[in-house]
């Protein structure tokens, strides 16, 4: 193996580590109430904003780290840079016309971009097309980073569909991910519920509690969830993200493989031969 190649392996470990990091710090801003002994009553406001900045803070620069890794690498090129940054704009864009579960177009192109170019593409277009909706709807507060990450997760979750090796342009496909844009548009509801939830009181049937176990924890969540309304909320938008990539998977993937083959000159195997099979 040459100098040359080792490096872009290490590089490549760097990435895969700066991805491992990011979530892991997610993981722990989401479920760290569930480990506090007393919860002040109505706190939710404050306690998350002295969070959000902290997870902010680290979030941001360990994404621009990401980028640069990919880039020492060569998994990513100045065109996949300017390639993400405008289909960044663009999905920030189409979280315009929101509504009920959010908007019913913003959701269906990480899960596609994240199968198209990988888990770490999908996590970062995700988290920063939420980044900039927020800005252009001015819809920043302490719940924006927890947005982020849940939304880089659902990006992710379609690179990781690529471990199916599923036929390109098959109907198994095009079927596994309208599964996984309906489960990730649910998902990303039941996540962010977790925001909030465990700082509300008031229904002891519904609120959570220190010294709850597992499953009280979830039974409760669960009744929450269902009397909350949130449920038939995210199961809108599920259904509007699993009907759009049934209508518009099929060509937008090629689309997104025919860039990819056409602009990237250093070979990743799956994708590049995915995209020169479409070409």
């Amino acid at each position: 193996m040459t100098f040359s190649a080792l490096r872009n392996a290490r590089e490549q470990l760097i990435g895969y580590l700066i991805l491992l990091i990011i979530s892991i710090i997610g993981l722990g801003a989401f479920v760290y109430p569930f480990f506090l002994s007393v919860i002040q009553p109505d706190d939710t406001n404050n306690v998350r904003a002295t969070d959000a900045p902290l997870i902010f803070g680290l979030v941001m620069p360990l994404l621009l780290l990401l980028i640069v890794a990919d880039l020492s690498s060569r998994r990513m090129n100045a065109k996949i840079v300017a390639a993400l940054g405008i289909l960044t704009a663009i999905n920030a864009v189409l979280r315009f016309p929101s509504g009920i579960g959010d908007s019913p177009t913003f959701f269906f192109l990480p899960i596609l971009l994240g199968y198209a170019y990988g888990a770490r593409f999908g996590f970062l277009h995700g988290a920063l097309s939420l980044f900039v909706s927020a800005l252009i709807t001015v819809g920043i507060g302490p719940w924006l980073p927890f947005q982020m990450l849940a939304m880089g997760w659902l990006g992710m979750g379609g690179g990781l569909l690529r471990l199916l090796r599923l036929p390109p342009d098959s109907k198994r496909e095009l079927g596994a991910l309208t599964v996984y844009g309906y489960v990730a548009g649910m998902l990303f509801g039941a996540l962010m519920n977790m925001y909030f939830w465990p700082f509300q009181t008031g229904n002891s049937g519904l609120s959570w509690q220190p010294g709850l176990t597992l499953e009280q924890t979830l039974q409760r969540y669960w009744t929450f969830y269902v009397l909350s309304q949130s449920l038939p909320w995210d199961a809108l938008r599920g259904g509007s993200t699993a009907a759009l990539i049934l209508m518009l998977g099929r060509p937008v993937l090629r689309e997104l493989r025919r860039f990819y083959a056409r602009f990237f000159w250093l070979a990743v195997p799956e994708a590049l031969s995915q995209g020169q099979q479409q070409a």
